[in-house]
């Protein structure tokens, strides 16, 4: 390798990682991110808080209450004998199961028995899940009450599989996503802000009085953040996997090259950042204008597909979307081919298109 890339490289990792706080900012706080992100940041419902309103002695309301309390989403609310309604107006609970008049037991002996649920609707999220849970209980306690022999009765019997997810546990939706999140914080800011400091100090001019070349410069600034976000990324992988278990389902060379490519486009935007501000603070602002976009239209926590035209249409440019796509695809899916192939090239594009505008940028302000 070029003899002035290796001195800048080396001059560029010894300036990061001689400052203990530093080390601090590259290796720890994205396991300590990628811990909190992934126990935070949860799309389950858990310790719904339902009342059953029922006779003491009708044992299959008493016995289909219990299933909710067992299922793990529901947890008991007190009744105290009062009004369903001023249950739910109160507080005191999310939900309210009431058995029909008589009984629930009684009314099962005629036929079908109505029976009714008191969802609070103020958090419509929380009260779709409720109403996704309460069907699906009361579905698993009426399946077996069907005599051997009996015809269903008409209808359409739903089969439901879930793929990829089984269990529906957030946390192998979330983290993979988390994990670009994590990797454009730290390529892109470090990037920006590398150089940056440069300009703030005085000693840009210094370098652009040396015998340097243009990508000589570009490439000994950069290539210490490339590899710095590589090894934030093994760590950040081998977090996802032993503290929540994420599975790796597809080739790992897919994992690697998607990674590569993928920070080789974020420090492409961190040194087109840096190109465009004066000092650190412009930099720094420069940089989280660039992310808090890029998250809430990389499908990591929204659908994409439920956003306005407009939105999705920017969204396509966005490179943190093709990496939450191609991480989620590999490690739940296994790495469908044309899946990888789209989402990889669209990257190449963008980390070619950026490279290329950050060097011209980068080109005039050295001249």
């Amino acid at each position: 390798m070029n003899r002035t890339i290796l001195a800048f490289i080396r001059k560029e990792l010894s300036q990061s990682l001689r400052d203990p706080r530093m080390r601090l900012v590259i290796f720890v706080l994205p396991m300590i991110q990628m811990t909190v992100f992934g126990l935070a940041i949860s799309t389950d419902i858990r310790g719904i808080r339902l009342a059953a309103v029922h006779s003491p002695r009708d044992a299959a309301a008493r016995q289909l209450a219990d299933r909710f309390y067992a299922s793990g989403w529901f947890v008991p609310a007190a009744t105290n004998g009062e009004d369903p309604y001023r249950l739910i107006a109160s507080g005191q609970a999310d939900a309210v199961l009431v058995a029909p008049t008589g009984g629930l037991t009684k009314a099962l002996g005629r036929g079908p028995a109505p029976l009714q649920l008191l969802v609070n609707a103020t958090n419509a999220t929380k009260a779709r899940s409720i109403e996704s849970y309460a069907a699906a209980v009361v579905a698993q306690a009426t399946a077996p009450s069907r005599r051997p022999g009996e015809e269903s009765p008409p209808g359409i019997e739903l089969d439901v599989r879930v793929l990829y997810n089984p269990a529906m546990e957030s946390s192998l939706f979330m983290v993979p996503g988390v994990m670009g999140l994590i990797l454009c914080l730290v390529t892109i800011i470090l990037t920006s802000m590398s150089l940056a400091k440069e300009k703030e100090l005085g000693t840009f001019e210094t370098i652009l009085a040396a015998p340097l070349r243009t990508w000589e410069i570009l490439l000994g600034k950069t290539i210490p953040y490339f590899f710095l976000g590589l090894a934030d990324a093994v760590l950040i992988l081998a977090a996802a996997v032993v503290i929540f278990s994420v599975p790796i389902q597809g080739p790992l060379w897919m994992l690697a090259l998607a990674t590569v490519v993928f920070v080789i486009t974020t420090v492409g935007v961190g040194t087109l950042v840096s190109t465009i501000s004066a000092n650190q603070q412009q930099a720094m602002l420069g940089s989280f204008l660039f992310l808090f976009p890029a998250v809430l239209m990389s499908g990591l926590m929204f659908p994409i597909e439920n956003m306005p035209p407009a939105i999705m249409w920017v969204a396509q440019f966005n490179p943190l979307k093709y990496f939450v796509t191609l991480m989620r695809d590999i490690m739940l899916k296994g790495g469908n081919g044309r899946v990888f192939a789209y989402n990889l090239s669209v990257l190449v594009l963008m980390a070619v298109a950026v490279g290329a505008t950050s060097y011209r940028r980068f080109h005039q302000r050295l001249n």
